[in-house]
């Protein structure tokens, strides 16, 4: 069986999730989200949780298995609690803050770089300090971007816009001006790449 798709999904207090025309629709209390969900895999509440099942073990069914319940998941914790991305300036003379509900970067370019939300995107904008986390006001530059939604996907779309904000650093090749905080860390975390040897 697919080890993520048997996995069953709690539902919390308040939650509530439908099915009509083929759209599941959860609500809670952060908000409501619709998705269509692949039609070969069904899903049922049993004893407070959502368990997903497919109807046959095929290769089509078992992918489609551990995706369904996977986006079931998302929406849950969407409406749960809202997701949240936070993201680092990267590079001299870069910054952020925000204008209004939209961002503005400074990220290396001749001009500053405002970018407007995404529907159900929320922008706030701070600095770092031992890891404690503080968030300024509306006027203050800071290094730090925090991006909210419910919705994933949308978290993610708007997430990879931020950092197709500005050009890549040149020199030593880091690719994106702005970088979240957990890529950079499992990104220091793997191993160094042996040397070739030389066939002399």
């Amino acid at each position: 069986m697919s080890r993520i798709g048997q996995n069953p999904i709690p539902l919390p207090d308040g939650v509530t999730i439908t099915q009509e025309d083929g759209v599941t629709t959860v609500k809670g209390p952060k908000g409501t989200l619709a998705r269509q969900l692949p039609p070969a895999i069904s899903w049922k509440i049993e004893g407070g949780q959502i368990i997903c099942e497919r109807p046959s073990d095929s290769k089509e069914h078992r992918s489609l298995h551990g995706l369904t319940r996977t986006l079931v998941d998302n929406m849950v914790v969407g409406v749960t609690k809202v997701n949240e991305k936070r993201m680092e300036v990267q590079g001299v003379g870069y910054r952020a803050e925000l204008q209004g509900a939209n961002l503005s970067l400074l990220v290396g370019l001749s001009h500053p770089v405002v970018m407007e939300p995404m529907p159900g995107i929320e922008f706030e904008v701070g600095i770092d300090t031992k890891g404690g986390y503080i968030v300024s006001g509306t006027t203050q530059r800071m290094p730090f971007v925090i991006v909210r939604c419910i919705d994933k996907e949308v978290l993610g779309q708007q997430c990879a816009n931020i950092r197709r904000s500005g050009p890549a650093e040149p020199y030593k090749g880091r690719g994106h001006p702005l970088l979240r905080r957990e890529d950079k860390d499992a990104r220091s975390a793997r191993p160094a790449r042996p040397l070739a040897r030389s066939r002399n």
